[in-house]
């Protein structure tokens, strides 16, 4: 079975998740290709055979623009799951930016399509 890493919180630079299906591992945050720091692996408490995983962020990796925090197994060297933090001035151009004007044009979009529908149904 391989190993699974599962996010159930992430609460004040705190993050939580259900680990299963791994041996003997640690868990290692990786941002910007250097270890920020090594989560707490504990049993789970309700979960047979599943461990729980605990990780406080560094504040370090709280800066403008966007931030990716992997969170990589020692034994496989697999990254199980991945943090995106944005934040700051940067954001101004950001990808979700762009959506949001796709949404709004597609929105002006089918408005203009409807109202061509209803002015050539007459005809």
């Amino acid at each position: 079975m391989a190993e699974a890493l599962v996010r159930t919180t992430l609460q004040a630079g705190r993050y939580e998740g259900v680990l299963t299906g791994a041996g003997q591992t640690e868990i290692e945050a990786l941002h910007k290709g250097r270890i920020v720091g090594v989560a707490q692996i504990t049993e789970h408490p309700t979960e047979a055979g599943a461990m729980h995983v605990a990780l406080d962020l560094p504040t370090d990796v709280l800066s403008d623009g966007v931030q990716v925090v992997g969170l990589r197994s020692t034994a496989t060297g697999e990254v199980l799951d991945r943090l995106t933090l944005m934040s700051g001035s940067a954001m101004d151009d950001d990808i979700r930016g762009e959506l949001t004007l796709l949404r709004e044009e597609l929105e002006m979009l089918k408005r203009a399509f409807r109202r061509h529908c209803v002015d050539t149904a007459q005809d």
